[in-house]
């Protein structure tokens, strides 16, 4: 007697995704503690083979390089300048494109208004939605002041259904929000499990490649700030972007943490108003524009993000301690860093700062993690120690070493133009940027070798 293929019963991690035959405290394959969860996933049918369309499927053949046409020309822009600028210069058909973020920072307004703007300019858009219904979008749209004829909405979380729609509707664009609520009839489990949300991410993946189509998904974020589901799901899209900022602040940034069509770590800022999103294009002004003047421990740094240079306050505050016990508080850098950079200082410099509590921070809530940021961090700390202020005309980079010694970091000119464009007259850098640095005549570069130096030039 043989026995029925029926659905089995596994136990699945939800971080890393993979199986085990019984529940386990810790996995063995992630190491994360409390992670498996029981799933009844069905065994063997090609059904629920993620690689079993849903769709018809264009004939695959082999290509000779030469006769595959390039699509650098066939990119679609938005109609929002900082949206194309993170993807890397538009939207390239056939790209699936995840977007995670914290809730109610803004990813189902701004993929609204990028609907909003496709369908005006090349034709039907679904928007698909599983957590809002149709009025509650429509409500959304008239606050935003959008009208677009071409926008359907759907309000679905059934993947067979969406994929009739779609075939139905044949749209050059989908929004998907969420992927975590689609599920599949193919599969036993709970929308959300690791095995729904790779079933889903799969069909539409397979969807955009086959049919050229943009398919953008909405994904739901942890308390740690990852993308909910395992981490496959970053694996099968082709771009993954953050939306990052703090809630209480106006500015917004969307960070491309991974981009198969452009540069990695490229940032667009927008600002939320009461009409929705709108793209910041002097980001460096938005960031510096209530800099005070004339105060110790508030220093600007020049950062660059993906391929944009970037100006930012860094603010310091060093106070003697009457516990016994120093406190070490940081935002929008590495806390670890600060303690490395600290113990330098008292070493190499001779500035006793470990027995002091320390605070740092990054003005307007931007988030650094970059090392050329070190010097400016290094300067904040030693501001506020000596209760001098730094000239407001003066802006620093580079990576600082335990030995004390500044390094050399990557787009040394870019930095300083975006200093000078920003009415910054003095910057100091590196000397390892000395040699081949293009920059205007109107500003003045003192280049450094260790932190001593720096000081030095600063004070």
């Amino acid at each position: 007697m043989t026995k029925s293929k029926g659905p089995r019963l596994v136990f699945v991690c939800q971080q890393c995704g993979s199986q085990q035959p019984k529940w386990m405290g810790k996995c063995p394959e992630c190491g994360d503690w409390n992670s498996l969860v029981e799933d009844r996933s069905a065994s063997g049918g090609s059904e629920s083979s993620p690689r079993g369309a849903m769709f018809r499927m264009r004939e695959a053949r082999p290509l000779a390089y030469s006769e595959i046409e390039s699509q650098e020309d066939s990119r679609q822009t938005s109609g929002i300048s900082e949206f194309d600028r993170v993807l890397g210069g538009g939207i390239v058909p056939g790209s699936l494109v995840l977007i995670g973020g914290d809730p109610g920072i803004g990813k189902s307004t701004l993929l609204l208004e990028v609907s909003n703007k496709l369908a005006t300019n090349y034709g039907a858009v679904l928007y698909v939605s599983g957590e809002e219904s149709e009025r509650q979008i429509k409500l959304r749209g008239e606050r935003l002041g959008i009208d677009p004829v071409a926008l359907y909405i759907l309000a679905e979380t059934c993947l067979e259904r969406i994929f009739q729609e779609i075939d139905r509707l044949n749209p050059r664009a989908v929004v998907v929000d969420s992927v975590q609520t689609v599920f599949s009839m193919k599969l036993e489990s709970a929308p959300g499990s690791v095995s729904q949300v790779r079933e889903v991410a799969g069909q539409f993946l397979m969807l955009a490649k086959n049919r050229s189509l943009p398919v953008f998904l909405i994904g739901h974020v942890t308390k740690d700030g990852a993308i909910a589901g395992p981490k496959t799901l970053e694996h099968i899209v082709d771009t993954v972007l953050y939306f990052e900022g703090e809630r209480h602040h106006n500015h917004r940034i969307i960070r491309a943490v991974k981009n198969r069509f452009g540069a990695a770590n490229e940032v667009g800022v927008f600002e939320m108003t009461a009409s929705g999103l709108v793209p910041v294009l002097n980001a460096s002004g938005l960031f510096l524009n209530e800099r005070p003047v004339g105060v110790s421990g508030s220093v600007v740094t020049a950062c660059i993000e993906g391929t944009r240079p970037m100006l930012v306050e860094l603010q310091a505050l060093v106070t003697s301690n009457k516990y016994g016990t120093s406190r070490r508080m940081t935002q929008g850098v590495d806390s670890n860093r600060v303690a490395l950079l600290m113990a330098m200082l008292e070493k190499r410099v001779g500035m006793n700062v470990l027995a002091d509590d320390v605070f740092v921070n990054v003005a307007g809530g931007m988030t650094i993690e970059e090392p050329a940021a070190d010097l400016g961090i290094v300067a904040a700390i030693a501001s506020s120690f000596r209760n001098v202020a730094v000239s407001a005309e003066s802006a620093v980079f580079g990576e600082v070493g335990l030995a004390g010694e500044v390094r050399a970091t990557s787009q040394a000119s870019l930095r300083v133009r975006e200093a000078y464009a920003m009415g910054f007259r003095r910057c100091v850098i590196p000397y390892g940027n000395l040699a081949g640095l293009d920059y205007d005549d109107g500003i003045e570069v003192a280049a450094v070798k260790n932190v001593a130096d720096a000081l030095e030039a600063l004070f």
